[in-house]
């Protein structure tokens, strides 16, 4: 199995409620990429479609997925990711790629707002166009396919978990455990330099904040 696994599907499918639930589950990280593409640009999804035109977007899009590095994680793209050859081929190679499938009528009662959603909607498309076009795309580059109707966040996330660990060797499972522990001790060794610190510092801090307070008394 590959190191990561990626969540695709059209807007609204659950992508990170369901990439969030899974990544507890398996011990793995949760990278959101249009928040990742947001911090990078520093606008808003919205913003960067209306200054830059779709054709625009889709490129940052591309850009920021074909250049993700990271292991361990359920990674949760755009839905639009699917129109980048680029950035399709690079998940596809170090992730496992999961299509949250559902119907039309699902996701129009879901979507809400296209235009606060972030939803990259050509000129002149409908939702129904979206949908239609995007989903041989997503039967294209699934390796899993999960059907959501009918399912909870919390079903499709056993199902999806169940699959994913039987796919698991021996080897994933102690890269998982090995990580996990990394993790816990480099929040131990941050809570011990908080200490040692408090202790180093703290009679000069304590110090400047009475000096402080007398200060505030005089004035």
């Amino acid at each position: 199995m590959k190191p990561n696994i990626t969540m695709i599907g059209m807007p609204s499918s659950g992508k990170s409620t369901v990439g969030v639930l899974l990544a507890k589950r398996l011990g793995f990280s949760f990278v959101d990429v249009d928040i990742v593409i947001q911090e990078k640009e520093g606008r808003l999804l919205k913003e960067i479609i209306a200054e830059e035109g779709m054709d625009g977007f889709l490129k940052v899009e591309e850009r920021v997925n074909a250049g993700l590095d990271v292991q361990l994680s359920v990674i949760a793209p755009g839905g639009s990711v699917i129109y980048g050859e680029a950035a399709m081929n690079h998940l596809k190679e170090i992730s496992e790629v999961v299509y949250l499938k559902m119907s039309y009528e699902e996701m129009e009662k879901r979507i809400g707002n296209v235009v606060d959603r972030g939803v990259a909607l050509k000129p002149g498309f409908t939702l129904r166009d979206l949908y239609n076009e995007r989903v041989p795309y997503y039967e294209k580059y699934a390796d899993i396919t999960i059907d959501e109707e009918g399912k909870t966040p919390g079903e499709t996330v056993d199902e999806l978990r169940d699959i994913i660990e039987s796919m698991m060797d021996r080897t994933m499972v102690q890269r998982i455990v090995e990580e996990q522990k990394r993790i816990l001790e480099e929040k131990d060794r941050i809570l011990e330099e908080k200490d040692r610190l408090l202790l180093e510092y703290g009679e000069e801090i304590a110090a400047l904040k009475a000096q402080l307070e007398q200060l505030a008394a005089v004035r």
